[in-house]
């Protein structure tokens, strides 16, 4: 995608049916205490929230976006418009459609209460397995990536809230 095209809408979350193809991923699946879930918000988007508990060797929420076919070839970054609560979160690329691969993290931060639109390029990406950094992996390609999530994490405990309005390629 040339810098002249304009960005393509991955998922426009005024629209609950983009809210429901999210689902969450919290420490719980090993044990952990940390809950969280997407709401959609009429006129707002797509809530992310919960509650962060490092109890029981926990310590992470996420929410993913079900397996889709996107082809963004020749894209070399997201915008994200969002709102956040002053807390770091992480966007992760999968490329593949197994619930426990590879997974490319950049992290942004937020401001607390006020809408901005993040640009994350894809060559920030780092390729991670349970948080830890692989180096024998391949870069992200972009035309690869069939799955998309948001999560919180580095000892960040208590409540959060990050608003979503829209994900867009360019």
């Amino acid at each position: 995608m040339t810098d002249s095209a304009p960005p393509r809408t991955l998922f426009d979350f005024i629209d609950p049916a983009a809210v429901s193809q999210w689902s969450s991923i919290d420490d719980r699946i090993m044990g952990g205490c940390s809950m969280s879930r997407p709401t959609h918000l009429d006129g707002v988007g797509m809530r992310f929230h919960g509650t962060v508990s490092l109890d029981n060797n926990g310590g992470f929420a996420s929410i993913r976006s079900a397996n889709g076919e996107y082809d963004l070839s020749g894209c070399t970054e997201l915008l994200v418009r969002l709102r956040g609560d002053g807390q770091r979160y992480k966007l992760s690329l999968r490329t593949d459609r197994y619930y426990d691969g590879v997974s490319y993290q950049t992290g942004f931060a937020t401001a607390q209460g006020l809408w901005t639109e993040v640009a994350l390029p894809f060559a920030a990406c780092v390729a991670t397995h349970h948080g830890q950094t692989l180096t024998t992996v391949a870069p992200l390609d972009p035309a690869g990536i069939v799955s998309f999530g948001l999560f919180i994490a580095e000892r960040q405990t208590g409540p959060f809230q990050l608003d979503i309005a829209w994900i867009r390629a360019r």
